[in-house]
């Protein structure tokens, strides 16, 4: 069974911090790649950093320097730790496996709840 469970945003300060957690099936988790994605209002999801299962990341330009992916095999967990946060990085963050979403057994693309960010002074 597929599970992907998001924690740790909340509202926060620009050039505060926050650290993001995503619990995932093992599954899944020990196969994949992950990434984290967000969604700001309005706009479409995007991937913006993802891990392989070397270790290697990649992030998009607007988070690089800010922004750190890592994954833990004993928990399997993701989590992304933000740093420097700006006003623009407020959205719903998600985690799932990358490039694409995991689907469920009816081949649709499944996501978690995701967790707010919200940075705001």
């Amino acid at each position: 069974q597929v599970q992907l469970v998001e924690s740790g945003g909340g509202l926060v300060q620009p050039g505060g911090s926050l650290r993001l957690s995503c619990a995932a099936s093992g599954s899944i988790f020990k196969i994949s790649a992950m990434g984290w994605y967000r969604q700001a209002p309005g706009k479409q999801r995007d991937l913006v950093a993802a891990i392989t299962n070397g270790g290697s990341t990649n992030y998009v330009d607007s988070v690089k320097g800010r922004f750190t992916i890592s994954r833990d095999y004993v928990e399997n967990a993701v989590y992304l730790q933000m740093n420097s946060l700006k006003p623009e990085d407020t959205a719903v963050y998600y985690c799932n496996t990358s490039p694409l979403p995991v689907t469920d057994k009816r081949g649709n693309d499944y996501w978690g709840q995701g967790t707010q960010v919200t940075v705001s002074s």
